[in-house]
């Protein structure tokens, strides 16, 4: 498994992207306005850049792809109109080095399983920085967060270290959200990825989500270009995958948040969990899988589960 923080991911699609001679990647502006012209044949954006003068840029659409906090999707539906809800738990993400994980069998990726410690653990580069991400409880400022952070650590990590044991490089807490626009199409103006829909984090349901408006996207306006289908293949990209998002995307990310903390013994959350009946029937190979579960015993799973 290569687990890459985003802003190598962002570096690696950035080269792709200026090796086409179509595109153009402009720093250093802000959208302040969006519209579409009277007679609706074209899309406009208002941007202020870096020295305080403005600009009017123009396109048959103007897909916003600009995250969680989306300027245009601000501008089309209103500052606080985001339909869903925020977790009643926090997450911290970490970026760490620490010695200690030599000493044990970890994999490139696990998570803890526990009703208060629960967290993740993954190797981001091959020089051994680490994400660790944990959760927390809501409601408490960024201070009280960096305040209990060491305490969390010498509780999580193993061999239960001091600060002094390992280096902290990066602390970023954050909210978590379950929400999706009732739109994704407005007019001339599309929606992609955070700035359509939000999701935690766990199991990746989010950028992985988000790829895939992209390539739907995409083949939606190839079509168009191509004279293959007409504008109605853009609603068609809006209700497909905004249902994508309400039947996949998030109940199967809620369910991977929930799994992490809502039981509090081993056995209770494996007689209601299918992952962790498997998890207990690959522990225990000699026996028969119930009937009803999966066809065979040969499964590999990339990612450790652990509980306490």
């Amino acid at each position: 498994m290569v687990c890459l923080p985003l802003h190598k991911l962002g570096k690696i699609l950035e080269t792709h992207v200026k090796s086409q001679g179509t595109a153009e990647i402009k720093y250093g502006r802000k959208v302040v306005e969006i519209g579409e012209y009277a007679d609706k044949s074209k899309a406009w954006v208002k941007v202020e850049k870096a020295d305080g003068s403005t600009e009017i840029r123009e396109a048959d659409y103007v897909v916003g792809c600009d995250g969680a906090n989306s300027i245009i999707r601000r501008k089309l539906f209103g500052d606080w109109v985001y339909p869903g809800y925020t977790w009643d738990k926090q997450i911290v993400a970490t970026n760490i080095y620490y010695d200690g994980f030599k000493d044990v069998d970890f994999d490139d990726s696990q998570f803890f399983v526990h009703p208060e410690h629960w967290h993740m653990v993954a190797r981001i580069q091959p020089d051994g920085l680490y994400r660790v991400t944990y959760g927390e409880i809501g409601g408490l400022t960024y201070d009280q967060l960096k305040e209990r952070q060491p305490a969390k650590f010498q509780a999580i990590l193993p061999g239960n270290p001091t600060p002094d044991k390992y280096g902290l490089v990066n602390f970023s807490p954050y909210k978590v959200h379950q929400r999706c626009v009732d739109r994704m199409r407005v007019g001339r103006f599309l929606l992609a990825a955070d700035a359509a829909h939000l999701c935690n984090p766990f199991g990746g349901m989010g950028l992985t989500g988000g790829i895939a408006d992209v390539g739907s996207l995409y083949d939606s306006l190839r079509g168009i270009d191509n004279n293959k289908a007409d504008d109605s293949i853009l609603d068609k990209y809006d209700e497909v995958r905004r249902r994508i998002w309400h039947e996949v995307i998030d109940p199967i990310s809620t369910e991977n948040m929930q799994r992490l903390f809502q039981y509090q013994n081993a056995d209770e959350f494996v007689n209601k969990d299918p992952l962790y009946k498997l998890v207990r029937e690959m522990q225990n190979p000699d026996k028969k899988l119930e009937k009803g579960g999966p066809p065979n015993a040969s499964v590999t799973v990339s990612q450790r589960w652990l509980w306490s």
